[in-house]
């Protein structure tokens, strides 16, 4: 224990000391109080907080032990180059990226004053915005470049990759501030884990086809080899000629359909509960390949659910329309009550259940009868619910190819997720420049290549979560600031964490939040910085 004299006042510490490359160091220190505080412990008798603040802690700490771990600040500060400011690009980048994977519905102004984050990074938040104006075309493609290789070196492998498509990724409007337009936007990210390694953005308007975006995205490839993920709208524009996973339309393939449940199996009941599979081989598009018939239990109740409120919806339109015949209101003739009808009953599910009938022909006689066919959605829930026809002309297992197909979906979820309402900062978000969109884009995919390394470890840990789930989770793991009153230098602050569920406490070992929050023998501050 040593005391340090400061302003006539003695504080004292606790210290430890050992060699550094052979010298003697303080290598850790915690404030204990002066002589009278520390009489007062011993007998008992501790000051209550004066106030207590509550902030989350867990989200910002874990994305900031990525970005460290990354090296974000030095390889984006390298792409960029020699800078003048204080507060470099590489710093302003990441300031941006956290706030996007933790706070993408919060302003940044009011998430940097009230969070932990300030603790983590030393930033000007006045010169924030102005700092991003340099982000040129070309320093945001050796950034993203530059970040792509440190996935990779993370990984230990840059083989494979696969190429998606977004195509609601945000809305923009270059031209008419108050006029959204839908933008898609290319990825390539890795296969395992869906990571993103590269991106371009697109306007829907005009929006390219999916075969010449996928070239587009291929010659942006930081990986060797690259696997086409295509939906079943999109099976139509590719020639199939180059590594492909992707979905086929149910009505092609009625005989796969038909098979009984036995004849799928289990695909990986840890990382795939209630999912089964069918491998085998069918013609497509001309060609004999290989076909996986896959039933999710999930998948098959919400489409069910689906169904049930589409098929209500319907019946009481058609009710509605009955009562309106029945007393007179709706004196159509049979032409124009069967439009209505057909209008009540568009959609092919619904279309194959139900069986209106009409009887009268002259307006205000025409009444309408309808019955649901049981049978009919007996066989949508056997033959349709739940199921996907993928083809593929890789070798993989077939919980890779389904994890290959479900990349797309992952992203499109991390997406819609991170491009929240605050996202554009104090300009109001509709007013989108194209350096503003480039900016954007780049924040939006860092975060989410961020967020899919965290995700890929947790899943590597043995908890399959997406990246909200994982995020909620994470911010779960709040942090109480106790502020004692002053005994004449700067107040005494302790910092103490919540409770944490097993889980919460699973990522908080696996992310290294206790040395990185230093908890338990987190800092507390005491007398005047001087003394310390």
């Amino acid at each position: 224990m040593i005391g340090k004299k400061v302003g006539g006042r003695t504080y004292y510490y606790l210290v430890t000391s050992a060699r550094v490359d052979g010298e003697p160091r303080v290598v850790s220190q915690r404030y204990l109080g002066t002589a009278e505080e520390i009489g007062r412990a011993m007998e008992g008798d501790v000051s209550a907080p004066g106030e207590a603040r509550h902030r989350t802690f867990g989200d910002v700490a874990a994305v900031w032990a990525t970005l460290r771990r990354l090296d974000f600040v030095r390889r984006v500060d390298d792409a960029v180059g020699a800078q003048r400011a204080a507060t470099t690009l590489g710093t302003h980048l990441a300031l941006a990226v956290l706030h996007r994977a933790t706070a993408p519905d919060t302003e940044l102004a009011t998430w940097w004053e009230d969070g932990v984050a300030r603790e983590f990074l030393k930033a000007d938040l006045s010169n924030h915005w102005r700092a991003l104006q340099r982000l040129t075309p070309e320093r945001i493609a050796r950034i993203e470049t530059a970040i792509a290789g440190a996935v990779l070196s993370w990984l230990g492998t840059g083989n494979a990759a696969l190429a998606v498509d977004v195509p609601q990724f945000a809305t923009f409007s270059t031209a008419d501030p108050c006029h959204c337009e839908l933008a898609g936007l290319g990825l390539v990210v890795t296969k395992d884990g869906a990571i993103p390694l590269a991106s371009h953005a697109y306007p829907r308007e005009g929006a390219p086809p999916f075969a010449a975006l996928a070239e587009d995205l291929r010659s942006l490839s930081p990986a060797n080899d690259v696997t086409l993920v295509f939906t079943a709208g999109q099976a139509a524009q590719l020639d199939l000629g180059r590594h492909f996973v992707g979905a086929l339309p149910l009505s092609e393939h009625p005989d796969l359909l038909a098979k009984p449940a036995s004849a799928r199996k289990p695909v990986d009941p840890e990382r795939f509960a209630g999912l089964t599979a069918f491998d085998t081989r069918a013609v497509v598009a001309g060609v004999r390949r290989r076909v996986i018939l896959t039933h999710s239990e999930t998948l098959h109740h919400a489409q069910a659910r689906a169904f049930g409120e589409e098929l209500g919806t319907a019946t009481r339109e058609l009710a509605g329309l009955d009562a309106a015949l029945a007393s007179g209101t709706y004196r159509g003739d049979r032409g124009q009550v069967n439009a209505e009808i057909a209008r009540i009953t568009r959609g092919r599910r619904v279309e194959r259940v139900l069986s209106p009938s009409l009887a009268g022909t002259r307006p205000g006689e025409i009444r309408l009868t309808w019955k649901v066919d049981a049978a009919a959605v007996s066989r949508l829930h056997d033959e349709f619910f739940g199921k996907q026809v993928l083809v593929t002309d890789h070798d993989w297992p077939v919980s890779e190819v389904v994890t290959a197909y479900r990349a797309r979906t992952h992203l499109d979820s991390t997406f819609r997720w991170l491009t929240g309402p605050a996202v554009a900062g104090p300009a109001p978000r509709w007013d989108w420049t194209p350096h503003r969109i480039a900016v954007h884009t780049l924040v939006t995919v860092l975060a989410s290549t961020v967020t899919h390394l965290m995700r890929r470890e947790a899943d590597r840990a043995g908890m399959n979560l997406s990246v909200r789930e994982l995020m909620d989770s994470l911010a779960g793991i709040g942090e109480t600031v106790l502020r004692y009153p002053s005994t004449g230098g700067r107040p005494r602050t302790r910092r103490l964490l919540t409770e944490r569920s097993p889980e919460q406490q699973a990522l908080f070992d696996l992310f290294g939040l206790s040395s990185l929050g230093g908890y338990g023998e987190r800092r507390s501050s005491g007398p005047p910085a001087s003394a310390r």
